[in-house]
C-alpha cells in the first residue's frame, strides 16, 4: 500500500513538474507575443495619428492656395481703370466730377487772362492757363490723396490690434469693427464707419472691404482683406492672423523709414539741380531784365524757353522714378 502511494505522488510531481515546465515555456512567450502585438499595434496607430495630422495640414494650405488664386481671379476680373470720381473720393472731397472740371476751366480762364494782361502772346497765355487749369488742380488733387493713405498707413496697424485684443477678449468681429469706427481717428475711422454702415444694410464683410479697398487703394487694406477672406474659407485663429498682420505692416512702416533715410541726400540733390535754372533765370532778371526778357518777347526766345521747360521737366521726373523705391 505504501508502495502504491508513493508512486502515485512521484506520478503526481512528475505531472507539475511537467505542467510547470509548459507553463514557462508557452505562457511567457505568448505573454511576449502579445506584447509585441501591443506594441505594433500602438505603432500603427500613431503612424495613422501623423499621417492625418499631416493630411490636415496638407489640406489646409491646398486650402489657402485655392482662395489666394481666387481673390486675385477676383481682383484682376474687378480691376479697372480709376476714374476722376474714384479719386475724388478717395481724397475725400464732396464734389462731383464736373464741378471739378468748372474749377479747372475757371482756372485755366483766369491764368490766360492774366497773361494777357501782362502782355503775353495770345500761344502763351493759352498755353499757361491750359498748364494752370489742367496740371494744379489734378496735382493738388494727387498730393491730397497721397497724404490721406500716409495718414491710414500709419493708425492702420493700431486698429488691426484693437482687433486682435477685442476677439482675445471674446467680442466677435463686427463688434471690433464698430470700435474702431467709434474710437479711431481720421481717415481710419470715417472708413471704417463706412464700411460698419454698409453691414448693416446687408452688405457682406467681403463685397465691404472691396469697396474700402476702393476708396482707400493701400496694400495694407488688400492684406487685411485677404487675411479675413482666408481665415473665412479656411479657419483657424483670427487673432493671430492679424497679430501676424500687424507685425508685418509695422516692419513695412520701418523699412519705408530707412528708404527715406537713405533717400533723402539724392532727394535734397535733386531739389537743388531742379531749383538751380529757375533761381539763375530769377537773379539774371533783377539785374538785367533786358537780357532775359529776350526768352519771352522773341518767338524764338519763347521757343526756346518752352525746350527748356520740356527737358527740365523730363528730367525732374526721371529723378523723382530713381528716388522714389517700391517696396
Amino acid at each position: 500500500m505504501s508502495e502504491t502511494i508513493f508512486t502515485i505522488a512521484i506520478a503526481i510531481c512528475g505531472f507539475l513538474a511537467v505542467a510547470g515546465t509548459a507553463f514557462l515555456a508557452f505562457g511567457s512567450g505568448g505573454d511576449r507575443t502579445s506584447k509585441r502585438m501591443a506594441a505594433v499595434s500602438a505603432g500603427r496607430k500613431g503612424l495613422t495619428k501623423a499621417d492625418a495630422a499631416s493630411d490636415n495640414n496638407a489640406q489646409r494650405r491646398r486650402n489657402v492656395q485655392d482662395t489666394l488664386k481666387e481673390l486675385e481671379r477676383k481682383q484682376a476680373a474687378s480691376k479697372v481703370k480709376v476714374t476722376l470720381a474714384n479719386m475724388l473720393e478717395q481724397a475725400d472731397w464732396s464734389i462731383r466730377p464736373p464741378v471739378f472740371y468748372m474749377i479747372c476751366l475757371g482756372l485755366a480762364g483766369a491764368v490766360a487772362l492774366t497773361m494777357l494782361v501782362m502782355g503775353y502772346s495770345l500761344w502763351i497765355a493759352g498755353a499757361a492757363g491750359f498748364a494752370a487749369g489742367m496740371g494744379l488742380p489734378r496735382w493738388v488733387l494727387g498730393f491730397m490723396i497721397s497724404r490721406r493713405k500716409k495718414a491710414f498707413g500709419k493708425e492702420f496697424a493700431n486698429a488691426i490690434d484693437i482687433i486682435v485684443r477685442g476677439v482675445k477678449a471674446g467680442l466677435p468681429l463686427n463688434e471690433c469693427l464698430k470700435i474702431i469706427a467709434n474710437e479711431a481717428s481720421d481717415p481710419v475711422g470715417p472708413e471704417f464707419r463706412q464700411l460698419t454702415e454698409s453691414m448693416k444694410l446687408g452688405v457682406t464683410l467681403e463685397d465691404g472691404l472691396k469697396r474700402m479697398y476702393e476708396r482707400m487703394p493701400t496694400p495694407e487694406v488688400n492684406f487685411f482683406q485677404i487675411v479675413l477672406a482666408i481665415q473665412s474659407k479656411t479657419g483657424g485663429n483670427l487673432s493671430e492672423a492679424l497679430g501676424n498682420l500687424a507685425s508685418v505692416l509695422r516692419d513695412r512702416k520701418r523699412l519705408h523709414g530707412k528708404i527715406q533715410a537713405l533717400s533723402s541726400e539724392a532727394k535734397a540733390s535733386a531739389m537743388i539741380i531742379g531749383s538751380l535754372p529757375i533761381l539763375v533765370m530769377v537773379l539774371v532778371y533783377l539785374t538785367t531784365p533786358s537780357y532775359i526778357m529776350v526768352l519771352f518777347t522773341e518767338r524764338l526766345g519763347n521757343l526756346m524757353l518752352l525746350a527748356c521747360v520740356f527737358w527740365m521737366s523730363m528730367g525732374v521726373f526721371i529723378m523723382r522714378g530713381m528716388i522714389n523705391f517700391k517696396y
